[in-house]
């Protein structure tokens, strides 16, 4: 694409960054899936496939998820590969993409590291991605087997999920942003869902992006207030699946980059 033809905003941001950061947000897309109205980060691969969260797809087929790149060109999907226990999906374009990222060659950093990923962190849609910054802190483990991931404290939105991490000043994919620490207690969270379970009483109507109706009941609503402060909170703690799960993940689907 000329870059004459590109959003101001994209033009602006491309010139503010140097060729390694450039590389990067060309290959970030913005994840829509229309089933379910979920949105999330992916990123092309150099082997032609887009990687992003399970979750961010949870609930779609591959006709149901588009994708949006930096210059606001939309891509459509004919196949779907999902794995909810490492939470990551693999989804290939009805058209390849130009470009593409690959993976960092050793998965040894040091704590202490700066990273970061470009994404689409709630509420915001682009067209270009925006830049979040930290430093890995330390490792956690998910589920059982244990899947492994990188504790990083950058400030990771509902949203970023599914972005490549990188090394700061690298564009080799080190890990993928899977989610953000919002600590909320058992007994708050049985409340809430308790809300949301309570269809009578007082109703309002809502209509979404796509102009689709919902009714809530009073109690419903609080409940749907409340659980999107929670999602906004801000811990500055997040975690990516780390560069081992993933590369084993896209090994068992020929997907590897060169």
């Amino acid at each position: 694409m000329q870059e004459k033809s590109l959003p101001v905003a994209t033009r602006l941001l491309l010139d503010s960054v140097g060729p390694t950061d450039q590389q990067a947000i060309k290959s970030v897309f913005l994840i829509v899936c229309s089933r379910t109205q979920s949105k999330g980060t992916g990123f092309l691969l150099s082997s032609g496939w887009i990687l992003t969260n399970h979750h961010v797809i949870n609930g779609c087929q591959e006709t149901d998820v588009f994708a949006l790149s930096y210059s606001g060109q939309r891509v459509s999907f004919e196949r779907l590969f999902s794995d909810p226990h490492v939470d990551l999906a693999l989804l290939k374009p009805a058209r390849r993409p130009d470009g593409g990222l690959r993976l960092r060659t050793d998965f040894h950093i040091p704590i202490g590291t700066q990273v970061c990923t470009w994404g689409y962190p709630l509420g915001y849609n682009g067209p270009a991605p925006l830049l979040t910054v930290g430093h890995l802190s330390g490792y956690a483990t998910e589920g059982a087997p244990a899947v492994k991931h990188l504790v990083v404290n950058a400030a990771f939105n509902p949203g970023n999920s599914g972005g490549p991490l990188f090394v700061v000043g690298e564009d080799a994919v080190a890990g993928v942003v899977v989610s953000k620490h919002a600590p909320i207690s058992k007994w708050l969270l049985s409340i809430i869902q308790t809300l949301r379970d309570q269809p009578s009483g007082m109703s309002y109507t809502a209509t979404d992006e796509q102009g689709n109706t919902k009714r809530f009941s009073e109690a419903q609503l609080v409940a749907e207030v409340l659980m999107y402060f929670r999602q906004m909170t801000q811990v500055v703690i997040g975690e990516a699946v780390s560069g081992e799960e993933l590369k084993a993940f896209l090994n068992s689907h020929g997907a590897l980059p060169s």
